[in-house]
Parts: structure tokens; C-alpha cells; sequence
């Protein structure tokens, strides 16, 4: 029998099959997937926007042909006409399902926007930018004394600040000379030096003296999410600070898709630097409106990456890095133009930074994070977690630092998790599961109350209980362990085994209900077995990451752990011990850094000097490379277990009890080696 196409819907991950001819939009609302609507589906909102996405999708294991959906109806086509469509997208109400399909469900087409956390952390950063301005009182050309306007202003410049000599960028030229009369031979210039013994080179000006300012952007490319931070480059000052999701999740959620979709579709990576670029184009121009000024006056952007994103952004296809070697098409650091990558929204010469990579697995943002958290400048023996779909993780001391990523998944980040979905309001954030009654209270991201509280449900009546996010999961999985209904290899119990009714069988294993709105409308929210599968697999792939660094420096503990990135800032350091994502230290010893890679960025966007200390650090940090290491796969397995199978937790063990449960009876022992159903 034909099976019906299936449709999977990024970035939440969420699949299913639908007969040909279903509406996007009404697959999208029986999966529960976040995509608006207000107006029946009458084609009249455009609030279901979507885009497919067409090639080869290895991850999903899907074919998307052209004519996966149907063809254009005269509703999008008036619509079109009418207020206009980007390129590529659809209405989710006329569209049907027509063979398999990949749908992406863009940010504005969300009801519940996600909340991209990844706001500035509070630092003392020397300031010492690329980019500076300086206001001049230029010569009038004279005949008798034939001299150039820029000849002129050099010698100003010379005169009047000091600065020997300057270049300028060629599109300046054609702009200069009206400036300077418009200005009556006042003029405002912005020099950019690339290292402090380079030339200055010209460019932007403006007549009279500027008192606007100049601004810079550090931005956080991450695969997942974008984040940017609007600095002002004269003081430092963090003046807006704004996120958006990559849209390259809809081409793969990993790195590794990612380079699979290029690798498998003709053309694959210009369309994923493309999409990239037009993203960070328009999260210019929104950061730039919400700090009130215009996009103009941002000349100077620092990005920091991972190295699939690193490629993908400068425009190289990152086969190379899907296969050993790993080879990067460089790994030092890049000083380019707004135009070399089409940034449109920024001015043509405005200049934009890239950090040095340091390996082919461990990129620019890894880079950044050691240089905000300096642990080569570390008295003891620290080791750095940025959390993440792929994990950056440092270790080290004065002596050595020591280096690799880890391929935790988007599990973290509430993508395959059933009710699983990236942080937004009304997306369970915390949850706290009574040991004794086995009974669930929660908060939800928009609501400072518990679902116990009095006032909670009233104030999150406009919201709603729409899922589970990434810092809930982890801690949902932790309650489920310290109450008595996970056993350590991470089987859910039955009501017989554990008490409750919460515990409810579904198929061959078991599930916790943790809310139930059905009766409202509203979702089901559960933690599946296939949850906790998912989370044993990114919380094992982190901590083997972790031992693998700990066994090259020959030690078995480390003395604190430092939790970096966003989502690292809202992970519970009990919660993540008790799970066994990171080493067992005393519970003191872990700290959040915020998303120290966007500080690193920062740091790198005001401090010139940062730049060189970072490009020299680099090339002292020893990689150890995951994908090759035996002792990884060995690491790995024994982390599967609920915190660990071999390893000791004693400082986890002087404040958590952990129940000594088993619920496996033969068929099902959930630590990877459940019978599989043949298909």
C-alpha cells in the first residue's frame, strides 16, 4: 500500500503523513505546529506564510521534489499582486500536500515568536575599536597650489590628530568632494585600522561635525539562532540587542545535514549562504530601528561562527568539513567588506571582522569564548561547556588549554522532543516533580509564577501552555530521575511500578503526562521515551566530549565548570548534574557566562588588541578531534546511563538522593538496546 507523503515541518521538527491534497495549514494544526492564521484560511491574513524547501534531505530521509505541493491557485496569485510574497514562499491555507515535503514556518509566521535569549552580558571591555572618528578643518583648494581633496584632508589629519598617512576606500572618492563643501571644508571622517601598525583607511564621512555616532555589530552566527549586539564604538555601550532564528534549519537542524544538503543538491550551499545573508540583512536593519538609528552608521561588523556556519557565510562549500580531514579553507582570521558579502543594508566599505578558527570541527566561536573567559589565564583547572546544537567545550589552566566541539543535536534546543519547541511564551521552562505524590508544577517563559501559584493561570490565559522547551526538558528528564519514575538507564516506569497515573502506557513504553489542556483545545504535553532517548544522546555526546579533554590532560576531575550560551545561562547546574551532562564538581563551581561568544565578540568588536591576543591564543590551544577518537564511542555509552554507568558522582551525591529503581523486565531496558521493530 502507498503510504501518504510526509510532511516535516521545521524548525519544531514536528512530522507526519497527510492524504495528497491536505492543506498545509491543516497539517501544520494537527501536528501542532506553531503556524498563525486569523482568517480562516480564506487567503486574506497572509499570517500562514511558508516556504518549502526542495533536494535531498538525508536527516528527514525525504526527497522533495518540485511539485511536492500544488501549483500556485489563483488566491496566492492575487495576493501576490495585491501585497506581494517573498521569493519561495507560499500560503500555508492554499497550498496542499501533494508528494513528501520539508516546510519551513518563518519567524513572522509564528503566533508564538521565539525568544532568542541571548541578550549582552554585562562586561568592562578596555576600549581601543578598529574604527574611529575624527572631525577635521580641511584647506580650500587653492590653483596656484594644485592638491587633491584627499591629498588635503590627509594633511589635515596629519596636522591636526597626529595620523602620519591614510588610504581611502575607492567608493569614498566620488562622495568626498561634495561632503567637503557641503561642510564648508569641515568635515567628520571614520578610519578603520586593521592592526595597530596599519595604515588608517577612510571610510565614511560626513560634512560639518558628527555628533550621531558610529556603531558596530557583534554578531553570534550560531546554527540555530542569530544573535547581534549593537555596540556604540565610541563608548562601548550595548544599545540593542536582538536575535533571529537561521534559516538554514530548514535545509538540516545539525551542521552535518547541512553539509549533506550540499553535498546532495547542485547549488545547495550558495542557497544556504544566500538565505544566511539576507537573514543577518534584515537583523541589521531591525536592531538598527530599535535602537533608533540608521543602518548608515553601523560600519564595522564582528562575526563568530562555528566552522560550517564560518563557510557557509563566506560563500565556500563546506563538503570538506563533512569528511576527514576536516580541512578548513582557512582558519586565520578575515578582514572584509559589507560588500564582499552582501550585506545591502550596511554601507558598502563598512568593514566586517571574522575570528581565526581554531580547527575544523572548532571554530571562530570557540575562539570568541576563550577569549571572554581567558581559561589559559585560569589558576585552576576549569572547563568551558557552550551548550548548544553543537557543543564548543575548553579545558584548561595556565599551563594548556585543550579544545573540541561535540555533536550534542537540537534535542537541547526542544527540536525532536514531542512536545518539544524553541523558547517562546508559553513554553515550559522549569519544572519541579513532587518525589511523594509524583505530581507536576511548572513555569512557562512570560509568567514569573508556578502553575501552583495563585494568579498563573490568569496570567498566562493569553498564552497559554503551548509546550516544552530545551531548559525544561532537561529538567523534566532530572525530576523524572530524583522522584522515583526513571530508572538509571533511562526507562520511564509503568502506574503499577511507579504509583501514578501520570506514568501512562503508549505503545510498548511508557510516557509522563505533565499537562493536559485537551478538554480547552489545547496540547497534551508529555515526556516520551523517545524524549529521553533524544537527551540521553545529547547529554552523553557532551560529557564524552568533556572526558575526552580530561583523559588528554590525564585527569579524572576537573575544578569548576563554567556554563556558556544562552541556553547554558537557563540550565539548572543541579538539574544538568543529576541528568550527567557535565563532570561531577561541587555545585558552587558551576557558574553561567551568558553567551560569552557574543561577549567575545564584542570584546573583539572594541578592542583591537583582543584581536591579535585571540589570533595568537588560537594557535596555542592543542584540538582534540571527537570524530576519530576511540575512546569517545567507549565514553559515550557509559554516559547513556541516568547520571552515569562507571563514573562516581560523589559531590551529587552529598545533596540528591537518587532513587534505586529498575523498570525494565526483559523487553525494554532503556539504554540503546530496546528490540527495534522491524518495519
Amino acid at each position: 500500500m502507498t503510504k501518504d507523503p510526509l510532511v516535516v515541518f521545521t524548525p519544531s521538527g514536528k512530522r507526519g503523513r497527510f492524504p495528497v491534497g491536505t492543506p498545509v495549514l491543516t497539517a501544520a494544526r494537527q501536528l501542532g505546529v506553531d503556524l498563525d492564521s486569523v482568517c480562516g484560511g480564506r487567503g486574506i491574513c497572509s499570517k500562514c506564510q511558508i516556504t518549502p524547501s526542495y533536494g535531498d534531505f538525508p536527516k528527514h530521509g525525504v526527497h522533495v521534489a518540485q511539485d511536492a505541493l500544488s501549483e500556485w491557485n489563483k488566491v496566492e496569485e492575487r495576493y501576490d499582486q495585491k501585497r506581494g510574497l517573498k521569493p519561495g514562499r507560499r500560503l500555508g491555507c492554499q497550498a496542499t500536500v501533494q508528494r513528501d515535503v520539508v516546510i519551513d514556518v518563518p519567524a513572522e509566521s509564528q503566533v508564538h515568536r521565539q525568544v532568542v535569549r541571548k541578550a549582552a552580558t554585562a562586561r568592562v571591555i578596555e576600549m581601543d575599536p578598529a574604527t574611529r572618528i575624527f572631525y577635521v578643518e580641511v584647506e580650500e583648494p587653492d590653483m596656484h597650489e594644485p592638491t587633491g581633496d584627499l591629498e588635503r584632508l590627509a594633511r589635515a589629519l596629519r596636522a591636526q590628530w597626529d595620523i602620519p598617512e591614510i588610504t581611502a576606500e575607492f567608493s569614498l572618492l566620488g562622495q568626498l568632494q561634495p561632503i567637503l563643501r557641503k561642510g564648508d571644508w569641515k568635515i567628520t571622517v571614520a578610519l578603520h585600522k586593521s592592526s595597530a601598525e596599519a595604515t588608517p583607511r577612510l571610510i565614511a564621512a560626513w560634512p560639518g561635525l558628527h555628533e550621531a555616532g558610529i556603531y558596530g555589530l557583534a554578531i553570534d552566527l550560531g546554527s540555530t539562532t542569530i544573535a547581534a549586539h549593537l555596540t556604540n564604538l565610541d563608548t562601548g555601550e550595548v544599545v540593542a540587542s536582538s536575535g533571529i532564528m537561521n534559516p538554514q534549519i530548514r535545509f538540516g537542524e545539525d551542521l552535518m545535514s547541512r553539509v549533506s544538503y550540499a553535498m546532495m543538491n547542485p547549488g545547495g550551499d550558495a542557497e544556504m549562504t544566500r538565505a544566511v545573508r539576507e537573514a543577518i540583512d534584515t537583523l541589521a536593519v531591525e536592531i538598527a530601528k530599535e535602537a533608533g538609528i540608521a543602518p548608515s552608521l553601523i560600519l564595522e561588523t564582528v562575526f563568530v561562527c562555528n566552522p560550517v556556519m564560518h563557510h557557509l557565510l563566506l560563500g565556500i562549500d563546506p563538503v570538506e568539513l563533512g569528511q576527514a580531514p576536516f580541512a578548513l579553507a582557512t582558519s586565520n582570521s578575515l578582514t572584509l567588506t559589507a560588500r564582499d558579502l552582501d550585506l545591502a543594508s550596511l554601507p558598502a566599505s563598512a568593514q566586517v571582522y571574522v575570528l581565526p578558527c581554531i580547527a575544523g570541527h572548532v571554530g571562530a566561536d570557540a575562539a570568541a569564548v576563550a577569549l571572554s573567559e581567558e581559561p589559559g589565564k585560569s589558576e585552576d583547572l576549569v572547563l568551558v561547556v557552550d551548550v548548544g546544537t553543537n557543543a564548543e567545550i575548553l579545558l584548561g589552566d595556565k599551563t594548556r588549554v585543550l579544545a573540541c566541539s561535540s555533536p550534542t543535536g537540537p534535542a537541547f534546543e526542544g527540536a525532536q522532543i514531542s512536545s518539544g519547541q524553541r523558547a517562546a511564551p508559553g513554553a515550559i521552562e522549569a519544572i519541579r516533580i513532587d518525589p511523594e505524590t509524583k505530581e507536576p508544577r511548572f513555569r512557562v517563559i512570560g509568567c514569573d509564577k508556578w502553575s501552583n501559584e495563585e494568579g498563573f493561570w490568569e496570567e498566562t490565559a493569553a498564552t497559554g501552555i503551548t509546550g516544552i522547551c530545551g531548559s525544561g526538558i532537561i529538567e523534566a528528564v532530572a525530576e523524572l530521575r530524583t522522584a522515583g519514575l526513571l530508572d538509571p538507564s533511562g526507562l520511564i516506569g509503568g502506574p503499577a511500578q511507579t504509583g501514578t497515573d501520570r506514568c501512562f502506557p503508549e505503545g510498548r513504553t511508557h510516557s509522563y503526562l505533565i499537562h493536559d489542556a485537551t478538554a480547552e483545545g489545547g496540547p497534551r504535553i508529555t515526556v516520551t521515551q523517545g524524549d529521553i532517548r533524544a537527551i540521553q544522546l545529547a547529554k552523553s555526546a557532551l560529557y564524552a566530549g568533556a572526558r575526552l579533554l580530561m583523559d588528554t590532560r590525564g585527569v579524572d576531575k576537573v575544578d569548576r565548570v563554567v556554563l556558556a550560551g544562552a541556553f547554558g545561562a537557563h540550565i539548572s547546574p543541579r538539574h544538568a548534574m543529576v541528568l550527567g551532562m557535565i563532570p561531577d564538581v561541587p555545585l558552587d563551581k558551576v557558574t553561567s557566562a551568558g553567551n560569552a561568544a557574543g561577549t567575545g565578540a564584542r570584546i573583539a568588536l572594541c578592542n583591537l588588541a583582543a584581536r591579535r591576543e585571540i589570533e595568537r591564543v588560537v594557535r596555542e590551544i592543542t584540538k582534540v578531534e571527537t570524530a576519530i577518537e576511540p575512546k569517545f564511542q567507549e565514553h559515550f555509552v557509559n554516559a547513556n546511563a541516568i547520571p552515569h554507568a562507571t563514573d562516581a558522582f560523589p559531590e551529587l551525591h552529598k545533596i540528591v538522593t537518587l532513587p534505586q529503581v529498575s523498570f525494565n523486565t526483559g523487553g525494554e531496558d532503556g539504554g540503546g538496546r530496546r528490540r527495534r521493530r522491524r518495519g
